[in-house]
């Protein structure tokens, strides 16, 4: 969603909310972009008094930042998030907003799918990293590490530990004692400077490896341990870490070479460009 910032022609102004991390959209804009209206406020005047219960949560849905403005002067603007937004499109009763209802109602038809039957998500999950150029061996290696991540997420939940931000720490403990780094220090190295870039989708297989092995070391001790609340489970992913970060500095030591890459996925479309027309040469 972070990607949405044209609607056929016209521009959609966005903003990086980094009080929780998220792309936030005019919401103007957007319906501007969508009806045509020559009155974008009395538009949606009259779309908040036609749904009481959008109206209700709209300080909510749509709280005032910061935008670059028509004059050039930063001024407060309703703004919403990629879920809002997509609730206000729900409300506009317009043909430019069919496609974005019809593709709603078939995400919303996909995870009903998913719920039914997991193997499913995991299968458009494999088909979106190979639609990017991600090898077969990479994506397997990714989608072992996204069940290992939620078997130790799942694990803090039972343990005590508040989510959002002590995840946040524990993650960083185990990082730093296995890479020496941060995640947001890896990212810097790596030269990930936007805020949506995943950092594991830029992880050759041997990062994924040891960042697998923290992971999964990290939910071994906290289990044999009985780690329970924020400190012991802080010990137990320092010491996961460490164990992932002994072996990685085993493997430099005897390799002569440095886990840890400068190396991104950044330009890997097209790269499997470059490759594939060279191949058809």
């Amino acid at each position: 969603m972070s990607n949405i910032k044209l609607f056929e022609s016209q521009q959609i102004r966005s903003v990086f909310n980094a009080t929780d991390n998220k792309w936030y959209f005019s919401v103007a804009d957007v319906v501007e972009a969508l009806t045509d209206s020559v009155n974008v406020r009395e538009y949606i005047k009259k779309m908040r008094k036609r749904e009481p219960e959008l109206n209700s949560n709209w300080g909510t849905i749509c709280p005032p930042l910061e935008l670059l403005a028509a004059d050039g002067k930063r001024r407060k603007t309703q703004c919403a998030n990629a879920e809002g937004l997509l609730r206000i499109i729900q409300s506009i009763p317009s043909p430019k907003a069919e496609p974005f209802k019809r593709w709603l109602a078939k995400v919303g038809y996909e995870r009903l799918e998913e719920i039914e039957n997991p193997e499913l998500a995991a299968a458009r999950m494999r088909g979106l990293y190979q639609a990017k150029g991600y090898s077969d061996e990479w994506i397997e290696k990714r989608v072992r590490g996204i069940a290992i991540r939620d078997e130790l997420t799942n694990e803090w939940q039972k343990r005590g530990v508040k989510e959002q931000r002590e995840y946040a720490i524990l993650t960083a403990e185990i990082s730093r004692a296995t890479f020496g780094m941060t995640p947001a220090e890896y990212k810097e190295f790596k030269s990930l400077d936007k805020p949506a870039d995943n950092l594991r989708d830029h992880m050759n297989d041997l990062e994924l490896i040891f960042t697998m092995l923290s992971e999964a070391s990290t939910t071994e001790i906290a289990r044999n341990k009985d780690a329970q609340g924020y400190d012991e489970n802080r010990e137990a992913a320092v010491a996961g870490g460490s164990v992932a970060g002994r072996a990685r500095r085993d493997l430099e030591k005897k390799s002569g070479k440095r886990i840890a890459s400068e190396e991104n996925y950044k330009q890997l479309p097209e790269a499997v460009v470059r490759k594939r027309l060279k191949d058809e040469s």
